[in-house]
């Protein structure tokens, strides 16, 4: 009886330090993928297309920063913005500008978890690309029950209006 605290403190422990151990384990290669082209694979020849974590740099090195020129006036610009890691997966947005306006947004690359968050990211998605470009502006708000998702989204979105120097 008096080894039962032991017990408990010596499980909640090995139980801590698994959760971390898959944590620290999972690559993004072990994401599912969503069934959407990869931003490389689908890019147009002239386009930035450079898709970084956000805030995240490799071991020991620094994150190159490609910049897009300055679009000419009525020319239709692309720039797919960081690769956002959030909660259940990763996403980039890719967003396109003519005349001054957001024109386009899509998601090239949708990695999720898990089936779930799959099926919650294909409803969003919609309603965040709406309020975008109502908007005209990376600054959204959140949809309930996807804010992960909607923040992640939001910071890709700015992210390429950054690379396309947009406002």
């Amino acid at each position: 009886m008096k080894r039962a605290p032991w017990l408990v403190a010596a499980g909640a422990v090995a139980g801590f330090l698994g959760v971390l151990g898959l944590h620290k384990t999972a690559a993004p290669g072990a994401l599912a993928s969503g069934g959407i082209q990869p931003a490389s694979q689908s890019s147009q020849a002239g386009q930035p297309t450079h898709a970084s974590p956000r805030g995240q740099t490799p071991a020991g090195g620094t994150r190159a920063t490609p910049t897009a020129a300055a679009p000419a006036a009525g020319a239709t610009v692309t720039s797919v913005g960081a690769l956002e890691r959030y909660g259940y997966g990763e996403l980039a947005a890719r967003v396109s500008i003519s005349g001054g306006r957001i024109t386009a947004i899509t998601v090239p690359v949708l990695r999720t978890a898990e089936q779930y968050s799959q099926q919650l990211a294909a409803q969003v998605l919609p309603t965040l690309r709406s309020e975008v470009l109502a908007a005209q502006s990376a600054r959204i708000s959140a949809v309930s029950g996807a804010t992960y998702t909607s923040q992640a989204y939001a910071l890709s979105v700015q992210a390429a209006l950054d690379k396309a120097h947009f406002r």
